[in-house]
C-alpha cells in the first residue's frame, strides 16, 4: 500500500507537469472582452492536481496517512476482480459512445456501476443516471458550446438545438 501511494502520486504528479506545460501553449489567462483563454481551465485545474500529488507525497514522507503507513498489499483479490468490473465496462461504454453517443452510453454505464456494482437503489440509481446526461448536456452544448459525440441518436437533439439555440 505504502508503495502504491507513492508511485501514484508521483506519476499523477508528473502527468500533471505534462498537462500544464501543454495547457501553457495556449493563453491560460483572461483575456479581456473574452474571457479565460483556450489553456486556462486545463492548466489551473491541472496545477490543482499537482498541488494534490505535492500534498500527499508530503504525508507519504511523515507518514501521515493510513496508506503510508501500511504494509498490506495494494490489491487483494476481491478488489483485482472489482477492477476488472470497472475497466471492462468502461471500455464499453467508450465503445458505445461512437453508436449510441455520449448521452445514452454514460447513463447505461451509470446504471451498471450504481446500481449493480455499487448495489445502491433504484430511485437514487435513476436520478443520477438522468441527471448526470442532462446537465453535462445543457453544461457542455448550450452554455460552452461544446458538442459531443451523439452517434447515430444525432438527430433527437435537433429540437433542443432549435429551442436553446
Amino acid at each position: 500500500m505504502r508503495r502504491a501511494e507513492f508511485l501514484m502520486a508521483l506519476m499523477l504528479g508528473v502527468f500533471s507537469v505534462y498537462l500544464m506545460v501543454k495547457s501553457a501553449e495556449l493563453p491560460i489567462g483572461w483575456i479581456p472582452d473574452e474571457g479565460p483563454g483556450g489553456g486556462a481551465f486545463p492548466f489551473w485545474l491541472a496545477a490543482g492536481m499537482l498541488g494534490c500529488c505535492i500534498w500527499t507525497l508530503v504525508r507519504w514522507f511523515t507518514r501521515q496517512s493510513p496508506p503510508a503507513r501500511s504494509t498490506e498489499p495494494y490489491l487483494n483479490p476481491a478488489a483485482r476482480g472489482l477492477v476488472v468490473a470497472v475497466g471492462v465496462s468502461l471500455t464499453l461504454m467508450l465503445g458505445a459512445v461512437h453508436i449510441i453517443g455520449m448521452y445514452f452510453a454514460v447513463p447505461l454505464f451509470l446504471i451498471y456501476y450504481i446500481r449493480f456494482l455499487g448495489r445502491h437503489r433504484w430511485p437514487l440509481t435513476l436520478s443520477v443516471a438522468v441527471l448526470a446526461p442532462v446537465v453535462s448536456f445543457f453544461f457542455f452544448e448550450i452554455a460552452l458550446r461544446i458538442t459531443l459525440p451523439k452517434g447515430y441518436s444525432e438527430p433527437l437533439f435537433y429540437p433542443l438545438y432549435d429551442l436553446f439555440l
